[in-house]
């Protein structure tokens, strides 16, 4: 059997910041292959993309990840190189270990143990990893990959995206769902001039001040059982060229809109607006879906992923829809019960990411659990 430590420490060491795979890919591609997975390479403009699958027909079961990591900073500040494993008090460090390369490393181990058991599985299983989460290449990962594989009608029942769910040890949390996110690029146009004659100028902060109070105090809704209130945050706010006795003549602003299934785009556009037309004010938005929320509270690939945490777990895991958004954004409205369980995630994106060195084996093991359970 292969050593997890060794395919993690093999795979931090594709220095795969978003979005170049650096490798991973086909690193993890002949693994498959030699356990009889069929796999094809969906490369997409700078995004390195491909499928997996092992036994007949459309997989029952996927298991979505992605190889690339996020920047990681200085390596000065690390106790050793980010993008060598380093192994200190009863852990494993280095870039990725828990955002996703432990995943990766989970389901190859699963993948290795399912196709060399004596029992054969009744249904198929496979992968979709892409290099294309972590930045702002994402479009040409899981979103182009599921065009090209599936439709509305042909398309896997389950699918399992490893992202860090779990918060003190594996298995604790299942993500069912992600709120949706909506961007925004506020333009306000004013009339730049002298302060010493503000009756010859027309300052855009001061015509929009009323406008931003109200935007940034917004109650958009309540939630419901499974997503928090919906959430506007403004984040960044621009005017003038840097003088103190030039009156701007425009105001830019940047917000997010993090909602909930309680909401839709029509809505929330139409909310905002209603802040700049209370107060007589004309603005030019332009906005950006990220993604729209999605949500998976029954069925089978639920069910079943409680049954075997609580076997293993001796407890019920918690159910939540918190945190950023993730790539099952993009498997849900094929109408694929989709839900995130991965390792715990009290450490990702920071200096020093590590997980527990037992965790991606508790991980190895209820991806078994699960996979033997539904395929």
């Amino acid at each position: 059997m292969t050593s997890a430590k060794d395919l993690l420490s093999d795979l931090i060491a594709f220095e795969s910041i978003s979005p170049d795979d650096a490798g991973c890919s086909l690193y993890l591609i002949n693994k498959l292959e030699k356990l009889g997975f069929t796999v094809k390479t969906y490369p997409k403009g700078l995004v390195m993309n491909f499928y997996a699958k092992v036994g007949e027909g459309t997989p029952t079961l996927i298991f979505a990840g992605h190889t690339d990591v996020v920047p990681s900073g200085a390596s000065k500040n690390w106790l050793s190189h980010p993008f060598t494993l380093l192994e200190q008090n009863n852990k494993w460090i280095g870039r990725g270990v828990a955002d996703m390369k432990g995943a990766l490393v989970a389901m190859l181990l699963m993948a290795e143990r399912l196709t060399k058991t004596k029992e054969k599985l009744k249904a198929s299983f496979g992968f979709l990893i892409t290099s294309g989460e972590e930045g702002n290449y994402y479009n040409d990962g899981t979103p182009y990959l599921m065009q090209q594989l599936f439709t509305k009608t042909t398309k896997p029942k389950y699918c399992i995206v490893g992202e860090p769910s779990s918060n003190k040890q594996v298995g604790d949390t299942i993500k069912i769902g992600r709120r949706g996110s909506l961007n925004a690029l506020v333009t306000i146009k004013g009339k730049q001039g002298h302060v010493a004659y503000p009756k010859l100028a027309d300052n855009p902060i001061h015509k929009a001040s009323l406008a931003l109070a109200k935007l940034a105090n917004l109650s958009l809704d309540k939630g419901n059982e499974y997503f928090p209130p919906s959430s506007l945050q403004i984040t960044d706010l621009h005017a003038g060229a840097n003088s103190n006795n030039v009156i701007p003549g425009e105001l830019q602003l940047n917000f997010n809109i993090r909602y909930s299934n309680e909401q839709t785009i029509q809505k929330l556009k139409n909310t905002v607006m209603g802040c700049f037309t209370q107060f007589n004010l004309e603005p030019h938005i332009s906005w950006q879906l990220s993604g729209e929320p999605f949500l998976t509270a029954s069925g089978q690939l639920l069910a079943t992923t409680k049954s075997v945490i609580k076997k293993t777990l001796g407890k019920e895991p918690i159910l939540s829809t918190d945190g950023g958004t993730s790539d099952g954004r993009f498997i849900a409205p094929y109408g694929i019960e989709v839900i995130e369980l991965g390792l715990c995630n009290h450490s990702i994106h920071q200096i020093n990411e590590s997980i527990g060195i037992n965790e991606i084996e508790k991980l190895t093991f209820l991806y078994t659990q699960i996979t033997s359970s539904l395929c």
